[in-house]
């Protein structure tokens, strides 16, 4: 069971990764355990593991700000997730799943398939589709069997759009591909095809960051902001996507 100081960090980090607080956001201890309904004791503990984790910072007379991520460090941030959720898949099928990591990941691949057979996406459907996108790739890190995969894998994670928590929802093609990614993976995996299961999760998360790179460059175009972003060059640019 999460300690209420975990708690507020997995609130107060999923607040920063879908960007509620705008980089060099300044944030205090008391304020937010006001609008946590906390004490000051677990956001203390929260503010002090964010920092630990680089995603925000602590500056001489201003306390905790949040940090801003350029495109060239999400950008990088995807390139290390490529590479250690791919090792993660080659770990699980060499070691093989139990039974209930199979049926988890079966059971998401259906709730998937099922959002996506109406042809269209729902706003109802966002929240669904990426908890289902979540449990695939947890499911996957944890049957690598490898403590430091998983943990890296998380570090890599906690940037904001790097994260597969992150979901550009709308583009039913681009989706259905990344559906189609995690049934081929799956099943490569739960096949023991290692190699495969590697080189396909591998494609996943970097199709993931070409997506984010196009898109984004869109929302510049158009005059708009993302974020949790600092500008860039044009050429470095993209926004969420799949994965």
């Amino acid at each position: 069971m999460k300690t209420l100081a975990q708690n507020v960090t997995d609130t107060l980090r999923d607040w920063i990764l879908h960007g509620q607080f705008k980089p060099l956001t300044r944030l205090e201890e008391l304020p937010l355990a006001q609008q946590l309904q906390v004490s000051r004791t677990p956001v203390r503990a929260a503010l002090a593991t964010l920092a630990s984790e680089g995603l925000i910072d602590h500056q001489p007379k201003r306390g905790y700000v949040v940090r801003g991520f350029d495109l060239n460090a999400i950008a990088a941030a995807y390139e290390v997730r490529s590479v250690l959720e791919g090792l993660a898949c080659r770990n699980a099928a060499q070691r093989g799943l139990d039974k209930a990591q199979v049926q988890r990941l079966r059971e998401n691949l259906a709730i998937g398939d099922a959002i996506l057979a109406k042809g269209r996406l729902e706003p109802s459907d966002h929240e669904p589709y990426q908890r289902m996108n979540v449990e695939i790739h947890d499911t996957l890190l944890e049957a690598s069997g490898n403590d430091w995969v998983c943990r890296f894998a998380e570090q890599a994670q906690n940037i904001p759009f790097a994260s597969d928590r992150i979901i550009l929802w709308d583009d039913h093609p681009i989706i259905l591909r990344s559906h189609g990614d995690h049934h081929r993976i799956v099943e490569a995996v739960v096949s023991g095809d290692a190699a495969r299961a590697e080189q396909l999760m591998r494609e996943h998360v970097y199709y993931a960051g070409l997506i984010l790179r196009r898109n984004y460059e869109a929302l510049l175009d158009a005059g708009q902001d993302a974020p949790g972003l600092r500008p860039s060059r044009r050429s470095d640019d993209g926004t969420p996507g799949p994965g």
